[in-house]
């Protein structure tokens, strides 16, 4: 765990960030929805980072 999933949930984030504006700038309401599932999973994955993070300290 640790650094490699952080980044690839960022990348994910970021990727959803994406998704989310080419669907929004292509009147795409599928392709931006799935932008924002992204980024609600990545985030979801960042704070579970951050818990596993708090109890090893």
């Amino acid at each position: 765990m640790g650094l490699d999933n952080k980044a690839d949930n960022k990348a994910e984030e970021i990727g959803g960030k994406v998704k989310e504006g080419v669907g929004r700038a292509t009147d795409d309401e599928r392709l931006e929805a799935e932008g924002k599932a992204d980024q609600t999973s990545s985030n979801l994955k960042q704070a579970g980072e951050k818990i596993k993070d708090a109890f090893k300290s």
